[in-house]
């Protein structure tokens, strides 16, 4: 990702797709700058531009916008048995009549207004754009409680990620305690988490969303409580740190006689649960069709999202019942793991769609360490190859890290608009390689607009030219080229476009038809 010289820019855009001798002396510097430029003052509404919701189930959608405070918010057109708070932006409520409204969202503050296009769709299917949001086992592991989650939402609202679209904190595996209650369902450890329902009223009393975690299986991975069991009554007892025959259908990992899958979605409904993840190997479509079924005749909209390494041959029949899937294994904060599953995702492309998203794992970057956070192990320009590659694959976005300890760096990475409407697109297309080699690929996806979000990447170790032709993309005609990490236009191109780029680095664009 290299700033290039004025010399080096004005070269480019003067000969179009011609390769200059001049580019060639540009050099990267040894770390990649902050890129993405500070919100502007006046107010600008981020976030998708459609949401979708079941009809009758609860409504809470927080405007997504920047600009300087005070702020105030309206909408028009919204349907009825929705309301919008103007202080803060949050519309909530619940709608009966199934339907797609279009609404308008509007954002004031004393530099003016901003308004944006923003389509209500009741009816069947929920998660219209990739979730967005946090997850707590990349940081914290098996030493996740109350205190560390509510801190996490805080976080998000405190450092104003919350007004770029980030909304879900989703809890991980070792929250749980024992069976019981009014619905027989998993209770939460009453150390770690003594209030699982005030810890979901809190998080959405600031505008956000909340997930928890479980499994078919009778014991999870971090061997606490599952969703099945060998009696009818659910009795489970630890099976501490024996052997380890996970993945192998061999008790306690394995599915139990006795399925709890609707005890646990309406205890999850009760709490105010938005978010699901559910974990085991292998994946297979019978119990992600109950506890699809358990959550929707819950009453709330909670996304399904399967965890982990989901099998090839079930996707046509898993992708039309779960919005997420995992299509790897975990993910590591090394060069190796992410472009290992960053860059090999084509053959799942065409399973994604609206409500339905491949998933090759949350993000890495930050301070993460699964219960001993750590600065990342990638390289400045690793991350924003990371940030570009699951932005472009319509992957959902799941933050590891500590969210109490984001540098400026790491904010600029999450805090860029333009990219992260590339991952919000309406389409939900997924990027695939379009042209280039494997050690220099050039991955695109289609946009609403009609215009072509691009990602030149180099993979190598050293530096390198990456080209794409119009050709390459479907394209005729002169086209413009506008960078989206710094949010500017690099210039109008006949042909195609090249770049010189760090190792391991990106240059992401967006491809519009020149006037």
């Amino acid at each position: 990702m290299t700033p290039r010289s004025l010399l080096s820019t004005a070269v480019v855009l003067a000969l179009g797709f011609a390769a200059s001798p001049l580019l060639a002396s540009a050099q990267e510097p040894a770390a990649a700058p902050i890129l993405t430029p500070p919100p502007p003052a006046e107010p600008r509404v981020n976030g998708p531009k459609i949401f979708g919701v079941r009809p009758g189930a609860p409504f809470l959608y927080s405007i997504p916008a920047t600009g300087d405070r005070p702020m105030t918010f309206a909408a028009t057109g919204l349907p009825a048995g929705l309301a919008l708070d103007p202080a803060t932006g949050r519309i909530s409520g619940s709608v009966k009549a199934r339907g797609t409204y279009e609404a308008k969202l509007l954002a004031r503050n004393a530099k003016g207004t901003a308004e944006k296009a923003f389509r209500i769709v009741v009816g069947d299917t929920i998660a219209l754009t990739p979730p967005m949001g946090w997850n707590s086992w990349n940081c914290w592991g098996s030493k996740i409680d109350q205190q560390k989650t509510l801190a996490a939402a805080k976080a998000i609202v405190r450092h104003g990620l919350d007004r770029h679209g980030w909304t879900y904190v989703n809890i991980d595996d070792a929250w749980q305690g024992k069976r019981g209650g009014p619905f027989n369902g998993i209770q939460p450890d009453p150390k770690n988490f003594p209030d699982m329902k005030k810890l979901c009223d809190e998080v959405h009393g600031m505008g956000l969303k909340i997930g928890i975690y479980s499994t078919p299986w009778v014991t999870t991975y971090a061997r606490h409580i599952g969703g099945s069991a060998e009696n009818p009554e659910g009795d489970w007892t630890s099976p501490g740190n024996g052997p380890k025959t996970v993945n192998k259908k061999i008790l306690p990992w394995a599915i139990g006689k006795h399925s709890f899958a609707t005890h646990d979605a309406k205890q999850w409904a009760a709490w105010g649960m938005d978010y699901l993840k559910y974990d085991w190997n292998p994946i297979e479509v019978p119990e992600t069709a109950e506890m699809e079924k358990a959550l929707r005749d819950s009453g709330r909209d909670v996304i399904l999202s399967l965890s982990n390494s989901t099998p090839f041959k079930s996707i046509p029949e898993l992708s039309r019942i779960a919005n997420c899937w995992r299509t790897t294994g975990d993910i590591k904060d090394t060069w190796d793991s992410m472009s290992k599953k960053g860059f090999t995702q084509d053959k799942w492309a065409p399973f994604a769609a609206p409500g339905h998203f491949n998933d090759p794992d949350m993000l890495v970057v930050g301070h993460v360490g699964w219960g001993k956070p750590h600065p990342t192990n990638l390289t400045p320009d690793e991350q924003y190859t990371h940030i570009s590659i699951w932005c472009l694959l319509s992957a959902p976005l799941l933050l590891g890290c500590d969210l109490e300890k984001l540098d400026d760096f790491t904010l600029g990475l999450l805090t860029n608009d333009e990219v992260l409407a590339i991952n919000q697109d309406v389409l939900c297309k997924q990027a695939v390689k379009v042209a280039g080699t494997d050690v220099l690929p050039v991955f695109a996806k289609p946009l609403e607009d009609g215009s072509k979000a691009v990602g030149l990447f180099n993979l190598g170790t050293d530096e390198a030219e990456v080209a794409v032709t119009w050709k390459d993309l479907g394209l005729n005609g002169g086209q413009t080229v506008r960078d989206l990490w710094r949010q500017k236009d690099v210039g109008a191109f006949p042909d195609g476009y090249r770049v010189k780029i760090a190792p391991h680095g990106v240059t992401l664009v967006r491809v519009i038809p020149a006037k």
